[in-house]
Protein backbone atom coordinates (compact mmCIF):
# COMPACT_ATOMS: atom_id res chain seq x y z
CA UNK A 1 0.00 0.00 0.00
CA UNK A 2 1.58 3.48 -1.36
CA UNK A 3 0.30 6.67 0.14
CA UNK A 4 2.12 8.98 -1.49
CA UNK A 5 5.12 11.18 -0.91
CA UNK A 6 7.27 14.44 -1.27
CA UNK A 7 10.39 15.47 -3.41
CA UNK A 8 12.93 15.09 -0.72
CA UNK A 9 16.11 17.60 0.37
CA UNK A 10 19.66 16.76 1.76
CA UNK A 11 20.12 18.13 5.09
CA UNK A 12 22.87 19.80 6.67
CA UNK A 13 23.59 16.37 8.72
CA UNK A 14 26.02 15.10 6.10
CA UNK A 15 24.81 12.79 3.32
CA UNK A 16 21.55 11.45 4.99
CA UNK A 17 18.32 12.64 2.85
CA UNK A 18 15.80 14.12 5.38
CA UNK A 19 12.56 15.74 3.70
CA UNK A 20 12.33 18.98 3.93
CA UNK A 21 8.96 21.00 3.75
CA UNK A 22 7.41 24.92 4.51
CA UNK A 23 4.33 25.00 6.78
CA UNK A 24 2.67 28.33 8.02
CA UNK A 25 5.86 30.33 7.80
CA UNK A 26 8.54 27.75 9.13
CA UNK A 27 10.95 25.57 7.55
CA UNK A 28 10.51 21.91 8.84
CA UNK A 29 13.71 19.11 8.35
CA UNK A 30 12.01 15.85 9.02
CA UNK A 31 14.37 12.82 10.38
CA UNK A 32 14.19 8.53 10.81
CA UNK A 33 17.31 7.83 12.39
CA UNK A 34 18.74 9.52 15.30
CA UNK A 35 22.46 9.84 13.72
CA UNK A 36 21.97 12.67 11.53
CA UNK A 37 19.18 13.89 13.62
CA UNK A 38 22.03 13.92 16.88
CA UNK A 39 24.53 15.59 14.58
CA UNK A 40 21.84 18.74 13.63
CA UNK A 41 21.34 19.15 16.82
CA UNK A 42 24.90 19.08 17.66
CA UNK A 43 25.30 22.06 15.18
CA UNK A 44 23.00 23.68 16.18
CA UNK A 45 23.50 24.00 19.90
CA UNK A 46 26.96 25.23 19.04
CA UNK A 47 26.07 28.08 16.92
CA UNK A 48 23.92 28.93 19.99
CA UNK A 49 24.43 32.37 21.61
CA UNK A 50 21.41 33.10 24.03
CA UNK A 51 20.29 29.79 25.18
CA UNK A 52 19.91 26.40 24.86
CA UNK A 53 16.85 24.56 26.62
CA UNK A 54 16.66 20.29 25.94
CA UNK A 55 13.99 17.97 27.71
CA UNK A 56 14.76 14.60 27.03
CA UNK A 57 13.12 11.54 28.35
CA UNK A 58 16.30 9.97 28.16
CA UNK A 59 19.94 11.10 27.87
CA UNK A 60 22.51 8.52 27.67
CA UNK A 61 26.19 8.56 28.02
CA UNK A 62 26.87 7.22 24.62
CA UNK A 63 28.69 8.55 21.76
CA UNK A 64 25.26 11.10 20.99
CA UNK A 65 25.21 12.08 24.92
CA UNK A 66 28.49 13.10 24.71
CA UNK A 67 28.07 14.83 21.74
CA UNK A 68 25.62 17.02 22.51
CA UNK A 69 26.93 17.50 26.28
CA UNK A 70 30.34 18.76 24.50
CA UNK A 71 27.82 21.42 22.69
CA UNK A 72 26.19 22.67 25.83
CA UNK A 73 29.07 22.50 27.77
CA UNK A 74 30.82 24.87 25.00
CA UNK A 75 27.85 27.09 25.14
CA UNK A 76 27.02 27.22 28.80
CA UNK A 77 31.18 28.69 29.11
CA UNK A 78 30.40 30.93 26.85
CA UNK A 79 27.68 32.18 28.62
CA UNK A 80 24.55 31.31 27.39
CA UNK A 81 21.65 29.99 29.32
CA UNK A 82 21.81 26.27 29.15
CA UNK A 83 19.53 23.89 30.60
CA UNK A 84 18.77 20.44 30.61
CA UNK A 85 15.85 18.44 32.14
CA UNK A 86 15.93 14.81 31.71
CA UNK A 87 13.80 12.04 33.25
CA UNK A 88 15.20 10.24 36.09
CA UNK A 89 13.84 7.12 35.20
CA UNK A 90 14.31 6.99 31.90
CA UNK A 91 18.20 7.97 32.31
CA UNK A 92 18.39 5.65 35.09
CA UNK A 93 21.35 3.77 33.25
CA UNK A 94 23.28 6.99 32.68
CA UNK A 95 26.27 7.45 34.43
CA UNK A 96 26.07 10.26 36.79
CA UNK A 97 29.62 11.74 35.26
CA UNK A 98 27.70 13.53 32.01
CA UNK A 99 25.58 15.45 34.19
CA UNK A 100 28.11 16.26 37.17
CA UNK A 101 30.14 17.63 33.90
CA UNK A 102 27.07 19.36 32.79
CA UNK A 103 26.77 21.51 36.26
CA UNK A 104 30.44 21.87 36.41
CA UNK A 105 30.74 23.60 32.99
CA UNK A 106 27.72 26.17 34.78
CA UNK A 107 24.24 23.74 32.72
CA UNK A 108 21.06 24.33 35.00
CA UNK A 109 20.96 20.32 35.27
CA UNK A 110 17.29 18.90 36.90
CA UNK A 111 16.47 15.72 37.00
CA UNK A 112 12.46 14.63 36.45
CA UNK A 113 10.39 12.78 39.59
CA UNK A 114 13.76 11.06 40.78
CA UNK A 115 13.99 8.37 43.19
CA UNK A 116 14.79 10.42 46.27
CA UNK A 117 12.15 13.20 45.24
CA UNK A 118 9.85 10.56 45.32
CA UNK A 119 10.45 9.30 49.07
CA UNK A 120 11.15 12.70 50.43
CA UNK A 121 7.27 13.71 49.59
CA UNK A 122 5.66 10.35 50.73
CA UNK A 123 3.99 9.75 47.67
CA UNK A 124 6.69 7.20 46.26
CA UNK A 125 3.83 5.70 43.93
CA UNK A 126 2.72 9.23 42.09
CA UNK A 127 5.93 10.36 41.70
CA UNK A 128 7.41 7.27 40.63
CA UNK A 129 4.48 6.57 38.00
CA UNK A 130 4.53 10.28 36.01
CA UNK A 131 7.39 10.50 34.05
CA UNK A 132 8.73 13.35 31.57
CA UNK A 133 8.18 11.68 28.40
CA UNK A 134 9.33 14.76 26.22
CA UNK A 135 11.82 15.47 24.07
CA UNK A 136 12.28 18.96 23.00
CA UNK A 137 15.32 21.06 22.00
CA UNK A 138 15.36 24.84 21.76
CA UNK A 139 18.32 27.18 20.59
CA UNK A 140 18.05 31.27 20.72
CA UNK A 141 14.72 32.18 19.02
CA UNK A 142 15.65 30.40 15.86
CA UNK A 143 15.77 26.47 15.24
CA UNK A 144 13.41 24.03 18.08
CA UNK A 145 13.26 20.36 17.88
CA UNK A 146 10.49 17.89 18.82
CA UNK A 147 9.40 13.84 18.28
CA UNK A 148 10.09 11.25 19.14
CA UNK A 149 13.86 10.88 19.48
CA UNK A 150 15.46 10.85 22.73
CA UNK A 151 19.20 11.30 22.88
CA UNK A 152 20.74 8.63 22.53
CA UNK A 153 22.36 6.31 19.83
CA UNK A 154 19.97 3.89 18.11
CA UNK A 155 21.55 3.58 15.73
CA UNK A 156 22.46 0.07 16.30
CA UNK A 157 20.52 -2.63 17.63
CA UNK A 158 22.67 -3.41 20.41
CA UNK A 159 21.91 0.62 21.83
CA UNK A 160 19.35 -1.10 23.60
CA UNK A 161 19.58 -4.08 25.98
CA UNK A 162 16.44 -4.98 25.09
CA UNK A 163 16.54 -4.53 21.42
CA UNK A 164 19.52 -6.55 21.05
CA UNK A 165 17.72 -9.48 18.83
CA UNK A 166 16.83 -7.16 16.10
CA UNK A 167 17.94 -8.74 12.90
CA UNK A 168 18.74 -5.31 10.95
CA UNK A 169 22.01 -3.23 11.92
CA UNK A 170 20.15 -0.45 10.58
CA UNK A 171 19.07 0.03 14.31
CA UNK A 172 15.75 2.24 15.39
CA UNK A 173 13.25 3.92 13.28
CA UNK A 174 11.52 7.33 14.20
CA UNK A 175 10.39 10.52 13.39
CA UNK A 176 11.74 14.07 14.81
CA UNK A 177 11.33 17.56 13.29
CA UNK A 178 13.70 20.16 12.88
CA UNK A 179 11.73 23.45 12.98
CA UNK A 180 13.04 26.82 12.23
CA UNK A 181 10.24 30.00 11.67
CA UNK A 182 7.93 32.00 14.31
CA UNK A 183 6.52 29.21 15.76
CA UNK A 184 9.82 28.57 17.80
CA UNK A 185 8.57 30.23 20.58
CA UNK A 186 5.87 27.86 20.87
CA UNK A 187 8.07 25.24 21.55
CA UNK A 188 10.38 27.58 24.23
CA UNK A 189 6.90 27.97 26.36
CA UNK A 190 6.12 24.79 26.23
CA UNK A 191 9.43 24.10 27.53
CA UNK A 192 9.44 27.21 29.83
CA UNK A 193 6.02 25.72 31.18
CA UNK A 194 7.64 22.58 31.71
CA UNK A 195 10.94 23.10 33.49
CA UNK A 196 8.93 25.54 36.08
CA UNK A 197 6.33 22.41 36.61
CA UNK A 198 9.37 20.63 37.56
CA UNK A 199 10.83 23.11 39.95
CA UNK A 200 7.28 23.39 41.43
CA UNK A 201 6.85 27.07 40.13
CA UNK A 202 3.05 28.61 39.61
CA UNK A 203 2.29 27.89 35.61
CA UNK A 204 -0.69 29.52 34.52
CA UNK A 205 -3.56 27.51 32.76
CA UNK A 206 -4.21 27.02 29.19
CA UNK A 207 -7.41 28.65 27.63
CA UNK A 208 -10.15 26.46 27.54
CA UNK A 209 -9.62 26.28 23.81
CA UNK A 210 -6.29 24.66 23.94
CA UNK A 211 -7.32 22.33 26.55
CA UNK A 212 -10.34 21.47 24.11
CA UNK A 213 -8.25 21.18 20.98
CA UNK A 214 -10.35 23.17 19.11
CA UNK A 215 -8.51 23.54 15.86
CA UNK A 216 -8.63 26.61 13.77
CA UNK A 217 -11.04 26.63 10.68
CA UNK A 218 -10.59 27.82 7.37
CA UNK A 219 -6.90 28.18 7.54
CA UNK A 220 -5.40 25.92 4.83
CA UNK A 221 -1.95 25.40 6.96
CA UNK A 222 -1.05 25.76 10.68
CA UNK A 223 0.59 23.85 13.51
CA UNK A 224 -0.62 23.89 17.07
CA UNK A 225 1.59 22.26 19.90
CA UNK A 226 -0.06 20.39 22.92
CA UNK A 227 1.11 19.87 26.19
CA UNK A 228 -0.34 16.84 27.34
CA UNK A 229 -0.62 15.09 30.82
CA UNK A 230 -2.67 14.42 33.65
CA UNK A 231 -4.95 17.81 35.57
CA UNK A 232 -6.68 20.36 34.11
CA UNK A 233 -3.63 22.56 33.03
CA UNK A 234 -2.93 20.27 30.11
CA UNK A 235 -4.89 19.38 26.85
CA UNK A 236 -4.85 15.37 27.23
CA UNK A 237 -3.25 13.58 24.53
CA UNK A 238 -6.66 11.29 24.28
CA UNK A 239 -8.64 14.43 23.29
CA UNK A 240 -5.88 15.22 20.62
CA UNK A 241 -6.21 11.86 19.48
CA UNK A 242 -10.13 11.09 19.39
CA UNK A 243 -10.97 14.49 17.64
CA UNK A 244 -8.76 13.88 15.03
CA UNK A 245 -9.34 10.72 14.32
CA UNK A 246 -12.98 11.55 14.86
CA UNK A 247 -13.12 14.07 11.69
CA UNK A 248 -11.13 11.98 8.96
CA UNK A 249 -12.97 11.61 6.04
CA UNK A 250 -11.29 8.79 4.22
CA UNK A 251 -8.15 7.47 6.00
CA UNK A 252 -5.93 7.29 9.26
CA UNK A 253 -2.70 6.23 9.18
CA UNK A 254 -1.02 4.95 12.51
CA UNK A 255 2.72 4.28 13.00
CA UNK A 256 3.49 3.72 16.76
CA UNK A 257 6.13 2.14 18.88
CA UNK A 258 3.19 1.20 21.42
CA UNK A 259 0.20 0.60 20.18
CA UNK A 260 -2.38 -0.25 23.13
CA UNK A 261 -4.99 2.07 22.94
CA UNK A 262 -7.40 2.64 25.54
CA UNK A 263 -10.98 3.67 26.23
CA UNK A 264 -12.18 6.74 24.33
CA UNK A 265 -8.82 6.16 21.48
CA UNK A 266 -9.97 2.23 20.90
CA UNK A 267 -13.39 3.69 20.88
CA UNK A 268 -12.78 6.22 18.35
CA UNK A 269 -10.66 3.82 15.93
CA UNK A 270 -13.42 1.69 15.70
CA UNK A 271 -16.27 4.19 15.32
CA UNK A 272 -13.57 5.40 12.43
CA UNK A 273 -14.12 1.82 10.40
CA UNK A 274 -17.54 1.66 11.06
CA UNK A 275 -18.24 4.61 9.04
CA UNK A 276 -15.93 3.54 6.23
CA UNK A 277 -12.79 5.07 7.17
CA UNK A 278 -9.64 3.19 6.10
CA UNK A 279 -7.42 2.76 9.76
CA UNK A 280 -3.98 1.22 8.86
CA UNK A 281 -1.61 0.22 12.10
CA UNK A 282 2.42 -0.12 11.76
CA UNK A 283 3.80 -1.28 14.91
CA UNK A 284 7.08 -2.86 15.34
CA UNK A 285 7.53 -6.95 14.50
CA UNK A 286 10.25 -6.92 18.04
CA UNK A 287 9.57 -4.79 20.23
CA UNK A 288 12.02 -3.89 23.22
CA UNK A 289 9.07 -3.89 25.49
CA UNK A 290 7.75 -6.93 24.73
CA UNK A 291 5.16 -7.57 26.98
CA UNK A 292 3.54 -4.62 25.13
CA UNK A 293 3.89 -6.20 22.44
CA UNK A 294 1.58 -8.80 23.74
CA UNK A 295 -0.93 -6.67 24.99
CA UNK A 296 -1.47 -5.22 21.62
CA UNK A 297 -1.32 -8.64 19.91
CA UNK A 298 -4.46 -9.78 22.04
CA UNK A 299 -6.06 -6.67 20.36
CA UNK A 300 -5.49 -7.67 17.05
CA UNK A 301 -8.59 -10.22 16.87
CA UNK A 302 -10.82 -7.14 17.51
CA UNK A 303 -9.47 -5.13 15.44
CA UNK A 304 -9.57 -7.11 12.55
CA UNK A 305 -12.66 -8.14 12.88
CA UNK A 306 -13.34 -4.50 11.70
CA UNK A 307 -10.97 -5.04 8.88
CA UNK A 308 -8.35 -2.61 10.47
CA UNK A 309 -5.00 -3.49 9.01
CA UNK A 310 -2.27 -4.01 10.87
CA UNK A 311 1.25 -4.62 10.02
CA UNK A 312 4.22 -5.37 12.10
CA UNK A 313 7.50 -3.92 11.43
CA UNK A 314 10.16 -6.66 10.41
CA UNK A 315 13.86 -6.06 11.14
CA UNK A 316 14.00 -2.65 12.65
CA UNK A 317 12.80 -1.69 15.80
CA UNK A 318 9.37 0.53 15.16
CA UNK A 319 9.98 3.71 17.96
CA UNK A 320 7.65 6.15 15.80
CA UNK A 321 4.89 7.94 17.04
CA UNK A 322 2.87 9.57 14.77
CA UNK A 323 -0.35 9.63 12.91
CA UNK A 324 -1.72 11.06 9.68
CA UNK A 325 -5.30 11.61 8.57
CA UNK A 326 -6.49 12.22 5.43
CA UNK A 327 -4.11 14.02 3.26
CA UNK A 328 -3.12 16.63 5.33
CA UNK A 329 -3.42 16.61 9.02
CA UNK A 330 -0.49 15.05 10.66
CA UNK A 331 0.23 14.32 14.30
CA UNK A 332 4.69 13.89 15.48
CA UNK A 333 5.48 14.11 19.10
CA UNK A 334 6.57 12.04 21.93
CA UNK A 335 3.17 10.31 22.69
CA UNK A 336 2.33 6.65 22.16
CA UNK A 337 -1.11 4.97 22.05
CA UNK A 338 -0.79 3.21 25.26
CA UNK A 339 -2.03 4.38 28.41
CA UNK A 340 0.75 5.25 29.94
CA UNK A 341 1.43 8.37 27.23
CA UNK A 342 -2.33 8.91 27.29
CA UNK A 343 -3.29 9.41 31.12
CA UNK A 344 0.49 9.98 33.23
CA UNK A 345 3.26 10.96 31.46
CA UNK A 346 4.03 14.68 30.53
CA UNK A 347 4.23 14.59 26.76
CA UNK A 348 3.94 16.99 23.55
CA UNK A 349 1.82 16.94 20.32
CA UNK A 350 2.16 18.87 17.47
CA UNK A 351 -0.82 18.80 14.75
CA UNK A 352 0.17 19.87 11.66
CA UNK A 353 -2.38 20.69 8.97
CA UNK A 354 -0.05 20.61 5.71
CA UNK A 355 -0.81 18.35 2.80
CA UNK A 356 3.21 18.72 2.42
CA UNK A 357 3.98 17.57 5.62
CA UNK A 358 1.38 14.91 5.50
CA UNK A 359 3.21 13.36 2.66
CA UNK A 360 6.53 13.71 3.41
CA UNK A 361 5.61 11.75 7.04
CA UNK A 362 3.84 9.39 4.53
CA UNK A 363 6.46 8.51 2.50
CA UNK A 364 8.86 7.65 5.75
CA UNK A 365 5.32 5.64 6.70
CA UNK A 366 5.72 3.35 3.15
CA UNK A 367 9.66 2.65 4.48
CA UNK A 368 8.11 0.81 7.01
CA UNK A 369 5.28 -0.53 4.80
CA UNK A 370 7.22 -1.88 2.86
CA UNK A 371 9.37 -3.88 5.14
CA UNK A 372 6.40 -5.28 7.30
CA UNK A 373 4.45 -8.10 7.34
CA UNK A 374 0.37 -8.19 7.17
CA UNK A 375 -1.01 -9.64 10.22
CA UNK A 376 -3.84 -11.59 9.07
CA UNK A 377 -6.50 -13.91 10.80
CA UNK A 378 -4.48 -16.72 9.90
CA UNK A 379 -1.62 -15.71 12.02
CA UNK A 380 -4.63 -15.46 15.22
CA UNK A 381 -5.24 -18.86 14.27
CA UNK A 382 -1.73 -19.95 14.31
CA UNK A 383 -1.16 -18.35 17.97
CA UNK A 384 -0.94 -21.45 20.12
CA UNK A 385 -3.07 -21.78 23.68
CA UNK A 386 0.09 -20.52 25.70
CA UNK A 387 0.41 -17.85 23.77
CA UNK A 388 -3.24 -16.29 23.64
CA UNK A 389 -3.18 -16.52 27.23
CA UNK A 390 -0.30 -14.63 27.11
CA UNK A 391 -1.30 -11.85 25.48
CA UNK A 392 -4.72 -12.05 27.54
CA UNK A 393 -2.79 -11.73 30.87
CA UNK A 394 -0.25 -8.99 29.19
CA UNK A 395 -3.55 -6.73 28.11
CA UNK A 396 -4.71 -7.27 32.09
CA UNK A 397 -2.12 -5.25 32.50
CA UNK A 398 -2.01 -2.54 30.16
CA UNK A 399 -2.97 0.30 32.39
CA UNK A 400 0.53 -0.67 34.62
CA UNK A 401 2.38 -1.11 31.06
Amino acid sequence: MNIGGPDIAESAAGDTVTHRVQVAGNDLLIFAESVPLIEAMAVDIESARQRVWLESYIFAGDAAGQRVADALIARARAGADVRVLYDALGSQGTAVAIFERLTAAGVRVHAFHSFWYALRNLSFFDILNRRDHRKLLVVDDRVAYFGGMNVVDTSAPDSNKQARDLADAGGWRDVHVRLAGPQVADVAESFERSWQRAHHEPVERRPRAYRRVRLPRGTRDFIRFYDSGPGLQYSRAERVFTRLIGIAQRRVLISMAYFLPTGRVLRTILRARRRGRLVTVIVPGASDVPLVQRASRYLYGQLLKRKVEIFERQRSMLHSKVMIVDDDLTVVGSCNLDARSLEFNLEFLAVIRSAAMAQAVATICNEELAASHRVTAMDIERSSFWQRLLDRGAYLLRWWL
